[in-house]
């Protein structure tokens, strides 16, 4: 059994003892911290709360929603939703905080709760260890009997999400619908079951197959969006000749895309088809972290605008997004962020821009692929022992490529040329992960295996 506690929220596999997975007692610790947190930040006693469609939704929303009322926090529970309509939905309802209940791309043994901020927004670093620390002191005090507070359900937010979405300036319906294209969707059995149907029909999308759209949380493979974990969508995107299919994972954050021959166009594509989209109708800058793809980069600076990294993390982007001003950016894990509708990354928004972009262009999604740059990522890890002392390894790593540019916000990034490798600790491991990027296969596992080498003899001196 596992429990994890960060910044962002707790996350573990349900059941085993208490402090050792993510048992009711645990649920109730960390959902009175959280809740007393948003009332001491922001004076406003409601909190927005929603859940994918896992196994163990139903029990731990009970539980959140219980907890918040004892509280004397009012409840907004929008039920089966997505992670982004729930952001969105936070400031709508002029709430202190919301709490999404989804562990992610994680496997249906596990669930988390995410923490959002009165604006709708990924908790930050600061306040994070600040809801850790009343967790840990258990500093927190329950209402009296006549101050609970109510619970309302609320099923209305996936048709304003919708509705949201139809409204941006660069969603182009009478494009996408003109285009008669055949889709097929992977929504892994989650609320992407619902709201993806729902909001394809919306943009006039009319024929749809669907695959694995029933939200019962019991996921057909591993949830997260990677070839190979979508072969079946593949073979049905060949077998119905259709256009292109498009996946998301359980909380519809995460999205990627198959083409038409059954190829998958690449989870760190997403964000730079987009990108290209709203660059060309939009001028500005751009922001993903440092371990995504280059392509973004060179995109960005074909159409002008200026890139740049974020320490990996939702919320490390988005403040860099903020910082910069930028007008699209996102994470190559298929993470799209769109500020004109909200700085959450939003599975729903980016399959709206991309049909836009697809239907505009009106070629291939292959053909759509083939015009961007073509980079390749190896992801690699070293393990240590518990003992090594990481940051001071990688410090030496550091001194041996002064010479190359290179960034320390986060690990230790170096570039050569259009090539690059990026060294970044585990937060719960003794590894270190090395992720590389070259316009090859070949060139970017020799780059990995060239640093794994230095890491090597390092250790051996």
């Amino acid at each position: 059994m596992t429990l994890i506690k960060s910044i962002s929220g707790i996350r573990g596999t349900i059941g085993g003892a208490v402090g050792d997975g993510l048992t009711p007692l645990d649920i109730v610790k960390f959902t009175s911290a959280y809740g007393s947190w948003a009332v001491a930040k922001s004076g406003i006693k409601k909190i927005v709360v929603g859940r994918d469609a896992r196994i163990s939704g139903e029990m731990v929303l009970n539980i959140v929603v219980g907890t918040l009322q004892g509280l004397g926090i009012d409840v907004v529970d929008v039920g089966l939703s997505t992670t982004p309509t729930v952001e969105i939905a936070v400031p709508i309802e002029k709430a202190g905080g919301g709490i999404i209940l989804t562990a992610s791309h994680n496997p249906k043994q596990w669930n988390a709760l995410k923490l959002l901020n009165a604006n709708g927004e990924f908790v930050s670093e600061a306040d994070g260890l600040e809801i850790l620390e009343i967790a840990e002191k258990s500093d927190f005090k329950y209402a009296e009997v006549s101050d609970l507070g109510k619970r309302t359900i609320d099923d209305t937010y996936m048709q304003k999400h919708i509705d949201h979405i139809l409204g941006l300036e660069f969603v182009d319906v009478k494009a996408i619908a003109k285009a008669n294209f055949k889709v097929v969707i992977d929504c892994v059995n989650s609320s992407g079951g619902i709201f993806v149907p729902a909001l394809l029909e919306a943009l006039g999308v009319k024929t749809v197959y669907k695959l694995f759209c029933e939200p019962d949380g019991q996921f057909p493979h591993n949830p997260e969006p990677l070839p190979e974990n979508l072969t079946e969508l593949s073979s049905t995107v060949l077998a119905k000749h259709a256009d292109l299919g498009i996946a998301v994972d359980p909380d519809v954050d995460r999205l990627c895309f198959v083409c038409e021959d059954g190829n998958v166009f690449g989870e760190e594509y997403t964000l730079v088809a987009v990108a290209d989209y709203v660059l060309k109708n939009h001028k500005g800058n751009t922001v993903s972290n440092l371990s995504s793809t280059r392509a973004l980069r060179d995109v960005t600076e074909l159409a002008g605008g200026e890139y740049n990294a974020a320490a990996v993390g939702e919320v490390n982007v988005v403040n860099k997004m903020k910082e910069t001003n930028a007008v699209i950016g996102g994470e190559g894990n298929g993470g799209v962020i769109y500020p004109a509708s909200h700085y959450g990354r939003d599975a729903l928004v980016g399959i709206a821009l991309f049909l836009t972009h697809l239907a505009k262009f009106g070629k291939s999604i292959s053909t759509l692929k083939h015009t961007y740059p073509n980079y390749f990522i190896s992801k690699n890890k070293i393990t240590l022992t518990p003992e090594m002392d990481i940051d001071a390894l990688l410090l030496k790593v550091e001194e041996k490529y002064k010479k190359q540019p290179h960034s320390t916000i986060d690990g230790l990034k170096i570039e050569f040329d259009k090539q690059w490798v990026h060294l970044r600790r585990s937060n719960t491991e003794p590894i270190i992960r090395i992720y590389s990027e070259g316009d090859s296969e070949t060139v970017a596992n020799n780059l990995a295996n060239k640093i794994i080498a230095d890491i090597k003899e390092i250790l051996n001196v």
